[in-house]
């Protein structure tokens, strides 16, 4: 995927806006896509998962691959 700023990492930014994690699992990230959205969902339940849905996007939107 290119780098940041380009349409794929806006696709991802605003996926993961509708479900946190699904942005970084667009581009590939397993691992930190499930933790995002396991940390989301328990955190909604003390009304903070808001936190960890603006990190989602902007992690996201500022990814840039290390190829």
């Amino acid at each position: 995927m290119p780098g940041q700023g380009s349409a794929g990492n806006v696709l991802a930014a605003f996926a993961s806006l509708v479900v946190p994690g699904l942005g970084q699992l667009l581009q590939g990230r397993l691992i930190i896509a499930i933790f995002m959205f396991g940390l989301a969902v328990v955190l909604w339940f003390f009304l903070l998962g808001w936190i960890i849905h603006l990190w989602s996007v902007l992690d996201a939107a500022r990814f840039r691959s290390k190829e």
